[in-house]
């Protein structure tokens, strides 16, 4: 959400995870008011970060972010109102768990600030603001909330926020928590434990382009710099995977014979060696078929590919098919004019 760094200001404010940086080398700028992370030389430097991030997977210190909740007054449906009345897309149309990018607008419609609104409960909301205007966006909705019945509470400094962002984003995740991720959509959110740290918040927004996350953690130093390493540890152990060479790799498979693929099924070649293992399954009413998500190893991993699931014993066949499964289709030109004539 923001991309520039500022010029100069004295008394630059810092994260918790500040002086670690400083102990691991890395080149600090002025970032909007913070005293920020912008690059790791020795870890490469910027273009070897780009690409991490483009082709694998990066780790970012995001906590410079500002949180504001919004949830209900002495009545419900207040805090939904005073969201609904500072944010331009309609809050109402999110699930809990369900997030979206927004923007909040002056009374002429000209921009105060992008924001990122996360619904936690029916009357319970998490926005997540800019840093370089972030007392600016806290007093703005403080002011622009109070006829409504709501409580608003900055939680700014209550977290820190990392971001690990990349194609291989999950897999990382995946070694730290014991959350679903697989079923976690992108702009969702969830709760579980992140290196231990239980009901941490984990959101999928993404917001660089590639498949990402973002984890909320308790700021206090020891907290903040005991998760980092742990991420960082799993960012690691991926790239050493990564530069041994790729073992085996994440594909759709759809059943040829009867039966449900489900997670934990061992999959196996036409001579019943085991070669992988299913993530997880169901039938997909859409479809008709049944489908699952499996690993496999890379001689097996291409469109067409026949394997078998060893499901209650017997050898069922299927093949490995292209994800998403599923595909929307999209509105013909000829029927969108049809709408709006």
């Amino acid at each position: 959400m923001e991309s520039a760094a500022t010029p100069h200001k004295s008394e630059l404010r810092k994260t918790p995870l500040n002086a670690l940086h400083r102990r691991r080398g890395a080149k600090m700028v002025n970032f909007g008011g913070w005293d920020m992370p912008v690059e790791y030389p020795a870890s490469g430097g910027l273009i070897a970060e780009h690409k991490a991030v483009r082709g694998s997977v990066g780790v970012f210190d995001v906590s410079h972010m500002g949180d504001i909740q919004i949830r209900s007054g002495a009545k419900p449906g207040g805090a939904l109102a005073a969201v609904q009345h500072i944010s331009m897309n309609d809050a109402s149309k999110l699930a809990i768990g369900q997030a979206q990018y927004s923007a909040m607008l002056y009374p002429e419609g000209t921009f105060v600030d992008d924001v990122i609104v996360h619904r936690l409960g029916e009357d319970d909301f998490l926005l997540v603001i800019n840093a370089g205007t972030r007392e600016k966006d806290i007093h703005w909705v403080r002011e622009n909330t109070k006829n409504f019945d709501c409580a608003v509470e900055d939680l700014s400094d209550a977290y820190t926020q990392l971001a690990i962002q990349g194609p291989r984003a999950i897999e990382v995740m995946k070694k730290l928590t014991d959350a679903n991720l697989d079923s976690l959509k992108n702009y969702w959110f969830t709760h579980g434990a992140v290196c231990g740290l239980k009901n941490t918040l984990i959101a999928r927004t993404g917001y660089t382009g590639e498949d990402g996350f973002e984890i909320y953690v308790p700021s206090d130093v020891t907290t903040s710099e005991k998760i980092w390493n742990q991420v960082m540890v799993g960012r690691a152990a991926l790239e050493q995977a990564r530069a041994a060479g790729l073992r085996r790799t994440l594909v759709g498979i759809e059943m040829v014979d009867r039966g449900i693929a489900r997670d934990e099924y061992c999959c196996c070649n036409e001579a019943g060696e085991a070669i992988g293992v299913v993530t997880s399954g169901s039938p997909s009413p859409t479809l008709g078929k049944n489908i699952a998500l499996a690993y496999v190893p890379a001689p097996f991993s291409a469109v067409g590919t026949i394997l078998y699931v060893e499901i209650r014993g017997q050898k069922c066949k299927a093949q490995v098919v292209p994800t998403p499964f599923y595909k929307r289709p999209r509105p013909s030109p000829a029927s969108n004019a049809t709408r709006t004539a």
